[in-house]
């Protein structure tokens, strides 16, 4: 809410608890997104909580690894990734925006939102201590996150969940590639490892499906240890073993679900509550910063909000502006997830090499796709010929010098497989907003004049 704090406007900010959050996930903010802090006059929020810089990914397969750095060239020094805890960028964030005059921040949760003739006038909510409330808005702002019980009344909420997330902290770790994130392609899925304090090193441990083995009686110290440990750099597998030991395991479900607005007059839906992507890239708080900057510019030439019905086909034209960072990051993160998930099927394995040799070729096959990843450059038509690039490149690969029927028809299934993983999720996206956003009328929507 903060593109409304700053101009002045009276805000009222509802958060269910207000003690510091404890999650695995919401660690890593990328560049474009840091950017996005700087836009919002938010940056000091990554300092004082211990907050790392990261400049880029090391991709291991197979024994072999290969460093990614982001295109940081153009930008100033202090631009780069950040890994921090959660928790500790949450409370900066809080004590930021209610350290404003004209912003009124208190713990109690939501329970439904306040509707009339079809409007959004506010929501009614249980404070701390058990009463029950009412607060009127010309405009709500609905961002409940991942478990939001308030989407429904303002989109299609079509969640799909592909896998979990174990997650551990080592302590005294030593990465291989200092202040980089580390992404090993492991079997069955990736794992992640990147460093949220100047001791500490977060794992992710993806493991494919909807259920995880039970950390209760043993099994998921078992499964991290027997099938995930060999797998894990030489470098990182005491600390590893370590902090299974130790026992503190985490797990959250991966959820991935297209934005699927209902426009509806008073309230806006924003965050994960609104959209998300399969976390492997962390691009979920880039592509949040990213829609309230885009909101703020929206909102910021109106003095008056009162007509609901008039902001609200205003306001269509903030689900069109924000496709192009919003689409990159969510097709990239779905993508990429398919290709890096190990498979039987030889098609997929070609594949997944492939991917993992074109990032290893430096110059524009690396910086590009890093690019992409980083919120730095958001455009879906370089998102789709990288994408391709690599299935042609696994291809060419396939069939030189000499083209038999067998690696024809694994090409065949290659390029077509490709395809059935981008294209749905393009698909999902909507084509027409991702790459054609100029065609659709509420693109060119103007500010409404005041009566």
């Amino acid at each position: 809410m903060w593109y409304n704090m700053q101009d002045g406007r009276r805000v009222q900010v509802i958060e269910r608890d207000l003690s510091e959050p404890d999650r695995i996930v919401g660690e890593l903010l990328q560049p474009g997104g840091y950017l996005k802090l700087i836009e919002l006059g938010l940056d000091d929020c990554v300092e004082e909580i211990d907050a790392q810089q990261v400049f880029g990914y090391a991709l291991f397969k197979d024994g072999k690894h290969t460093q990614l750095s982001y295109p940081l060239e153009k930008f100033h020094s202090d631009v780069s990734g950040r890994s921090f805890h959660n928790g500790r960028f949450i409370q900066r964030m809080r004590e930021k925006s209610a350290s404003l005059p004209n912003v009124h921040l208190e713990q109690g949760t939501v329970t439904s939102l306040l509707e009339e003739k079809g409007i959004i006038r506010g929501v009614q909510y249980k404070t701390k201590d058990g009463r029950e409330l009412t607060a009127f808005a010309s405009l709500t702002i609905v961002c409940d996150g991942c478990f939001s019980n308030l989407r429904r009344a303002l989109c299609n909420p079509k969640v799909d969940i592909p896998s979990s997330f174990v997650g551990l902290v080592l302590e005294n770790c030593h990465l291989p590639y200092s202040n980089h994130g580390h992404v090993i392609l492991a079997d069955p899925s990736p794992i992640l490892f990147y460093p949220i304090s100047s001791t500490e090193t977060r794992c992710l441990v993806d493991v494919p499906g909807q259920k995880v083995p039970s950390i209760a009686n043993g099994e998921m110290a078992n499964y991290l240890k027997t099938i995930v440990a060999p797998q894990v750099p030489p470098e990182i597998y005491d600390s590893f073993v370590a902090a299974v030991d130790k026992g503190n395991i985490r797990t959250m479900p991966n959820r991935s679900m297209p934005a699927a607005p209902h426009p509806t007059p008073g309230a806006l839906l924003m965050g994960d509550a609104f959209n998300m992507r399969h976390p492997l890239t962390g691009g979920g708080m880039t592509v949040a910063l990213s829609d309230i900057v885009v909101l703020r510019d929206l909102l910021r030439p109106l003095h008056d909000l009162n007509d609901a019905p008039m902001l609200c086909k205003y306001l269509e034209s903030f689900y069109t502006l924000r496709k192009p960072v919003a689409s990159t990051i969510n097709t990239l993160a779905g993508a990429l997830y398919k290709v890096f998930c190990a498979s039987p099927d030889q098609a997929r394995k070609e594949m997944r090499q492939a991917c993992f040799d074109y990032l290893s070729l430096g110059g524009v096959c690396s910086a590009g796709p890093i690019s992409l990843l980083s919120g730095l450059n958001p455009r879906p038509l370089s998102l789709v010929l990288h994408f391709f690039a690599v299935a042609i490149y696994s291809l060419g690969r396939l069939l030189l010098p000499f083209p038999s029927p067998k690696r024809i028809w694994i090409g065949a299934r290659l390029i077509s497989g490709a395809s059935g993983i981008i294209f749905p999720i393009i698909k999902a996206e909507g084509v027409r907003q991702m790459f054609f956003p100029a065609t659709v009328p509420a693109y060119y929507r103007a500010p409404p004049t005041v009566k």
